[in-house]
């Protein structure tokens, strides 16, 4: 159906780096936008925990919502419960992954930084796509919770020191190696919504990368040749508990072409 819209999840407003892009390439794209308010953050969650909350959550959303297609948006969830998801629902489902292929072809150093959650950085997914696209690379690692706050909390009205996320990068570059990181990828897509503030407290050798363009084409892809109704209106925005921390979000994206929360 034209009015049948794309559906973004995530564990809080990360997703939001992945929506921008798509909305780019399909601007006609109707957007529900699902934040696991309730179950956030999921980084500091167990695989256990991720792997049985995300495909429920999820088959609800389509239930309620209809999409032509789900977004994942959100590493720690793709890494841990994408096949899952893709086994239980009966709409295309497309996945976040880390940026590792993009940052192994970028780096002259082949020195590389993978910046995530603490969950997603120790799957054997990441493994895998180490070996299989950056088998020349030192690939360092280090898991943030602090910055997925961080970003939040910048979302809301509060936008973090220099300082803080000064500390949260020195955590991959004071690792033995991490002096000669010349690419550090955005494995959690709360951090491109720190990307000024990451430059800044970066060396300027270092590029970011994630995988928000790469998402976006593939969204394109699956939807190519599909009908659009036009104009697709505000934004959709759902959530699994409404608090003060939420509504503080959902007020700050108002302005960014979303509509008031609604409670899954």
């Amino acid at each position: 159906m034209s009015d049948a819209p794309i559906l973004f999840f995530d564990s809080g407003v990360g997703g939001l780096s992945v929506v921008a892009p798509v909305r780019a390439l399909l601007p006609h794209a109707p957007v529900v936008y699902a934040a696991d308010s309730a179950g956030f953050p999921y980084g500091t969650r167990s695989e256990a925990e991720i792997a049985a909350r995300v495909p429920a959550l999820l088959g609800r959303l389509v239930e309620r919502y209809r999409p032509r297609l789900a977004v994942i948006a959100c590493n720690t969830a793709s890494t841990i419960a994408l096949m899952h998801v893709r086994q239980a629902l009966d709409v295309p489902v497309v996945g976040t992954v880390p940026a590792i292929k993009p940052a192994a072809l970028l780096s002259r150093t082949r020195v590389i930084g993978v910046l995530g959650t603490e969950a997603t950085v120790r799957q054997p997914y990441v493994d895998d796509l180490a070996a299989r696209f950056a088998s020349d690379c030192l690939v360092l690692r280090h898991g943030s919770a602090a910055l997925v706050a961080l970003a939040e909390d910048a979302l809301a009205g509060a936008p973090p020191s220099r300082a803080a996320v000064a500390v949260e990068l020195d955590g991959l570059l004071r690792q033995p190696g991490g002096d000669r990181i010349d690419v550090i990828v955005n494995a959690c897509t709360h951090f491109p919504l720190l990307a000024g503030e990451l430059a800044a407290a970066a060396p300027p050798r270092v590029r970011f990368v994630d995988g928000g363009a790469g998402i976006a084409r593939r969204v394109s892809q699956l939807t190519q040749g599909q009908d659009w109704r036009g104009e697709p209106g505000p934004a959709r925005l759902v959530v699994t508990r409404l608090d003060d921390r939420t509504r503080a979000i959902a007020a700050a994206l108002g302005p960014r072409g979303f509509a008031a929360p609604e409670l899954l």
